[in-house]
């Protein structure tokens, strides 16, 4: 095999590691915030458990990266791909790290019975569940257009977010609401919003790989 064959090779796989750690942590998002509404301490520790695979893939990812620029000398054109995919498998590694503290909120809250509604946190979860796959798929098939449409649908969420906090405030002015659980479910919405907006990131990442440039996108 040519050594070019040999890098293309080697470049494929480590863009399957980076989709693969893509669907680990949209998996652990989506179950982090299931354990909330549920109240499912058993899965919020399977997820506190299970974040090392994460952990190690992105790691995995990082290392390969290193060792293909280190034995290939690849062109700035490769290179920036290589960059570009560490940039991802970091990002992915993040959403992981905010399932935890979903998960970890969830843990400390406990039984006790849930003084607000969860239905705007689910409404936030299913479409940051919704615009980061659709963003992967932007990635991976290199469509800028769809990724910087994509990437604009964080105001929906960002949106919802603002009108949850307003929401969790007037809760806390309620007699007898628990101003504890209320902040720890402030901190969930937190992180659900800061998903999100790793969808800009991957979008913001795709044109650097392709254009050449930084771009700063849905600001």
């Amino acid at each position: 095999m040519v050594v070019r064959e040999k890098y293309e090779q080697n470049l494929a796989e480590v863009q399957t590691s980076l989709v693969d750690l893509c669907e680990m942590a949209l998996e652990a998002f989506n179950r982090s915030v299931h354990s909330f509404v549920n109240q499912d301490i058993n899965q919020a520790l399977m997820i506190l458990d299970q974040d090392r695979f994460i952990n190690r893939l992105e790691e995995h990812i990082q290392d390969e990266a290193i060792l293909l620029i280190a034995k290939q000398q690849p062109v700035a054109t490769d290179l920036r791909r290589l960059m570009v995919i560490v940039s991802a498998a970091s990002d992915m590694e993040r959403i992981g790290d905010h399932a935890v503290n979903i998960a970890k909120e969830t843990i400390r809250l406990g039984n006790e019975k849930l003084v607000y509604s969860t239905e705007k946190i689910e409404h936030m979860k299913a479409l940051t569940i919704t615009m980061l796959k659709d963003m992967v798929d932007a990635f991976t098939s290199e469509n800028l257009h769809a990724a910087k449409e994509i990437s604009m649908r964080d105001d929906a969420v960002d949106q919802l977010y603002g009108e949850a906090l307003v929401s969790i405030l007037e809760t806390a002015k309620t007699e007898g609401a628990s101003l504890e659980q209320l902040v720890q479910i402030s901190f969930i919405c937190k992180s659900i919003e800061r998903i999100a907006d790793y969808t800009t990131n991957l979008a913001e990442a795709l044109f650097f790989l392709l254009k050449g440039r930084h771009y700063e996108l849905n600001n």
